[in-house]
């Protein structure tokens, strides 16, 4: 079985890896996305006996997942888009995932600033923005937020229902001049579906003020000791890594960064779930 190329430009090349998981089928709960006719289902999971890294490993065309294709498979349409929207930020706040996202973050994030940057409203790129619960939030509370996401329906849904500033494009490859510097910068759940989370990482130095921090949100591999085990969302076909703190750190570090905060937790949703800060080095 070949690999979907992900990599943490880890110093070992990835060659301490050992089989994790296979599947078949795919999971219950996962959601049903057009690989094509001809495609066979059939994936694995290789961990490293070094870091605790999850590796995804399969021949499957994944490279339309994050085009037209996601929003369809996972929303339905942009009506879908608004609805999901509605329902997550009207949810009781011991039932939201981002009612403590966002409570974390901005303590956090504003704590450490006051100590390294003059007093203004700070300001927030969301890279990966989808939904948009989160962007939302944080400009309700008084950041200066921009949402970036590849996909111009959710430009659209971002700027008439989140009512944030919306830009679309890839990351790695958009115009930095359309994108500024900011304060904070945050991947909500963004880098385990990219296959170079290196490569990101390294370009975030480039948009981050210099007392700037980064904000990393990840699922945590330890799902894997949960009961589901590998039928857990965090284990799902888009997920191209699934971190330990280790591996979360060491490619923090390698990109340039010095960690300020980790923390671990299980959210109101039940995801096993990373918050990392970091400021670069």
């Amino acid at each position: 079985m070949t690999s979907t190329c992900g990599t943490l430009n880890c110093p070992c090349k990835e060659q301490s890896l050992e089989k994790a998981f296979s599947y078949d089928t795919p999971p219950e709960g996962e959601v049903a996305f057009d690989l094509g006719p001809k495609t066979t289902y059939k994936r694995q999971y290789d961990s490293c006996s070094i870091c605790g890294h999850y590796f995804s490993r399969h021949n499957m065309d994944l490279s339309s997942l994050y085009e037209a294709s996601y929003i369809d498979a996972t929303y339905g349409s942009e009506d879908g888009l608004r609805k999901t929207f509605e329902r997550i930020i009207a949810l009781p706040p011991h039932k939201s995932d981002n009612t403590g996202r966002v409570a974390w973050v901005n303590e956090m994030a504003r704590s450490y600033l006051a100590k390294t940057t003059q007093m203004h409203e700070p300001s927030l790129l969301d890279i990966g923005s989808g939904l948009g619960v989160f962007p939302h939030a944080m400009a309700k509370i008084g950041w200066d937020v921009l949402a970036l996401d590849p996909d111009p329906r959710s430009k659209g849904h971002l700027e008439k229902v989140a009512k944030v500033n919306a830009v679309t494009g890839d990351f790695l490859t958009i115009d930095s001049s359309k994108l500024g510097t900011y304060d904070l910068v945050t991947l909500n759940k963004v880098l385990e579906h990219v296959p170079n989370p290196f490569a990101m990482l390294e370009r975030v130095k480039e948009i981050l003020n210099p007392n700037g921090i980064l904000y990393v949100e990840l699922p945590d591999i330890a799902a894997a000791c949960d009961p589901l085990g590998k039928k857990r969302e965090e284990f799902f076909v888009d997920h191209i890594h699934v971190f330990s703190p280790s591996s979360a750190i060491r490619l923090g570090e390698r990109a340039g960064f010095t960690l300020i905060k980790i923390e671990r937790i299980i959210e109101p949703s039940s995801k096993y779930t990373m918050r990392i800060l970091f400021r670069i080095k």
